[in-house]
């Protein structure tokens, strides 16, 4: 399984979203969005997933589909 999340040392929401991931208990890369070339973060792969911003019910569910949690 693989989960990356692109953030930025100024986001609150990439902030916000890595608190609930370790609250979830789930592993994951964070990377430095700063130079790269993105339209907006957060920006969380799961997989070959793509999720834009902080949407809960989309990461909880491709969370759930690459077996990540089991809530």
């Amino acid at each position: 399984m693989d989960i990356k999340v692109y953030s930025a040392d100024w986001c609150g929401y990439c902030h916000a979203l890595m608190e609930w991931l370790d609250e979830l208990g789930v592993e994951y890369e964070e990377i430095n969005a700063d130079g790269l070339n993105l339209q907006a973060i957060p920006v969380t792969k799961i997989n070959d997933e793509e999720i834009v911003g902080f949407d809960r019910p989309a990461i909880l569910k491709a969370l759930k589909k690459a077996g990540a949690i089991k809530k």
